[in-house]
C-alpha cells in the first residue's frame, strides 16, 4: 500500500490559502463597480433594433448550444478516463515499458487528442457559424494550424503538472501538496511573465503602433493615467476575426498593451483611444499581477484539495490507482483538475467582471468622453454578435466581462457623478 498524504497537512494547507485568498479578494478586488453607485442598465430593445437583437441572439444561442456540448463533452471524457479504471489500464496498456517520465507527457497527450478529437465536429460547426455570420474569415488551414498549436500548449502546460506532481509525490509521498504548491506559486508568475514572448507570438504576429497622432494621444494618456508605456502593439489579428478588441498581458519587461489591427482600421481614433483607455487602466492598476496573485493562492487551494482527493481510498479505487505517485494516475490528476476549473469558474468570472468594470470607470474619468465610450461598446457588441442579455448560467460560468449593458450603465453611473 502506497504511503498516505499528511492529511491534517493538507488541510491546514487547504484552509489556510482559502481564508488567504478570500481576504485578498475580499480587500483587493473592486467588487462595488462605480463606488456604489446603482447601475440601472438599459433595455436591450431601447439600444438595439430588433433585427440586431434577433441575428445577435441567434448567433448566441447557437454557439452556445455548441460550446456548452463541448465543454460538458470534454469534461465526461475527462471524468469517464480518471474516475473509472479506463484511464489507469489505458496507460498501462499504451506506454508498456517506459520510463515513467517518459510515460506521462505521451498520455498527456493522448488525453489532449482524445478531447480534441471528440469535439471536433463541434468545433467545425461553431467554425461554420462564424463564417456565415462574418465573424471570421480564417481558411480552414489556418484554424487547424492555430487548433494545433492550442493542443501543442496545453500538452506542454499539462506534461510540466503532471510530471511535477507525479515526481514530487514519488519522492515525498507525505508532503507532496506542500512543495507542489510552492512550485506551482512561483510557476503561475513566470507563465504570466513570459506568455506574451513565448506563446502570443505562436497566433500573431505584432508590431509597434506606427508614429502619428494616434500614437502622440495613446502617449499622452498613458502619462495623464500615470503608466509607463513600454510596448503598445498591433496584432494581425484580422487574419482570424473581424470582432474588434484589444488586450494587456505580461508582467514587469513583458507587459505589453495590444491592440486588433481591425479596432485600429474599423473605429474611430476616439472610440480607438476609449479602448486604450480601458488597456492603460488595468496596466494602472496592476491588474494582471492582482489576477496572477489570486490564481496562484487558486492554485494552492487546488492542490490541497487535490491531494485530498487522491488520498481517498474511494477515489483510488475507482481510478484502479496506488495514489499520486503512481504514473498511471496522471488520467485521475487530469479528470480532477478539470472538475476544479468547472467549480472555480464562477469565482474566477466574478473576479474579472469586477476588475474589467474598474478598468472602464478608469477609461471614462482618463478620458471624459462617454459617447465615444458608449459608441465603442455598442461597436464591439454589434460585431462580435454579443448577447446583450445572456441566460444566468452562462453569464456566472463562462462572463469573463460585463455586458454591454451593464457597460453602458456604468458610463451614465460616471456621467452622473460628474467623473
Amino acid at each position: 500500500m502506497e504511503a498516505r498524504i499528511d492529511r491534517r497537512g493538507a488541510w491546514l494547507v487547504l484552509s489556510g490559502a482559502t481564508v488567504l485568498l478570500v481576504v485578498l479578494a475580499a480587500v483587493m478586488v473592486p467588487w462595488s463597480w462605480v463606488g456604489g453607485a446603482t447601475l440601472d442598465p438599459p433595455a436591450a430593445g431601447d439600444v438595439f433594433s430588433r433585427d440586431q437583437l434577433e441575428k445577435a441572439e441567434s448567433h448566441a444561442a447557437a454557439l452556445r448550444a455548441l460550446s456548452w456540448t463541448s465543454y460538458l463533452v470534454t469534461l465526461v471524457l475527462s471524468l469517464a478516463l480518471g474516475l473509472t479504471r479506463v484511464g489507469s489500464a489505458l496507460f498501462r496498456r499504451v506506454t508498456g515499458r517506459l520510463p515513467w517520465w517518459l510515460a506521462v507527457p505521451w498520455v498527456a497527450l493522448l488525453l489532449l487528442v482524445l478531447g480534441r478529437l471528440v469535439t471536433l465536429p463541434l468545433s467545425l460547426l461553431a467554425r461554420r457559424r462564424n463564417l456565415e455570420d462574418g465573424l471570421t474569415n480564417q481558411g480552414l488551414a489556418g484554424y487547424l494550424t492555430d487548433l494545433a498549436l492550442s493542443l501543442l500548449v496545453s500538452w506542454a502546460l499539462l506534461s510540466v503538472l503532471l510530471l511535477l506532481f507525479i515526481g514530487v509525490a514519488r519522492r515525498s509521498p507525505r508532503w507532496w501538496f506542500a512543495w507542489c504548491a510552492a512550485v506551482l506559486v512561483g510557476f503561475t508568475f513566470f507563465v504570466s511573465l513570459l506568455y506574451p514572448v513565448l506563446v502570443e507570438p505562436l497566433f500573431n504576429d505584432f508590431e509597434q503602433l506606427p508614429d502619428g497622432p494616434f500614437e502622440e494621444a495613446v502617449l499622452a494618456l498613458a502619462e495623464e493615467e500615470g503608466v509607463a508605456v513600454r510596448e503598445v502593439l498591433v496584432s494581425d489579428a484580422s487574419r482570424r476575426t473581424t470582432t474588434l478588441n484589444a488586450y494587456v498581458s505580461g508582467l514587469g519587461g513583458t507587459r505589453r498593451i495590444v491592440l486588433y489591427d481591425n479596432l485600429l482600421a474599423d473605429a474611430t481614433p476616439e472610440e480607438a483611444l476609449s479602448v486604450v483607455a480601458h488597456e492603460l487602466a488595468h496596466a494602472r492598476h496592476r491588474d494582471v499581477f492582482l489576477g496572477t496573485g489570486l490564481g496562484a493562492l487558486g492554485v494552492v487551494v487546488g492542490v490541497a484539495a487535490l491531494a485530498l482527493l487522491l488520498d481517498s481510498g474511494w477515489v483510488r479505487r475507482r481510478a484502479g490507482v496506488r495514489g499520486a505517485a503512481d504514473p498511471a494516475a496522471a488520467a485521475v490528476i487530469a479528470a480532477l483538475v478539470s472538475l476544479g476549473g468547472v467549480v472555480s469558474s464562477p469565482a474566477q468570472n466574478a473576479v474579472s467582471r469586477a476588475i474589467e468594470a474598474r478598468a472602464d470607470v478608469t477609461a471614462l474619468e482618463a478620458t471624459d468622453d462617454t459617447e465615444a465610450f458608449r459608441s465603442v461598446q455598442l461597436r464591439l457588441a454589434e460585431r462580435s454578435l454579443a448577447d446583450p442579455t445572456p441566460p444566468l448560467v452562462g453569464y456566472v460560468w463562462f462572463s469573463s466581462h460585463p455586458t454591454v449593458l451593464q457597460r453602458l450603465a456604468i458610463a451614465d453611473a460616471v456621467e452622473r457623478s460628474g467623473g
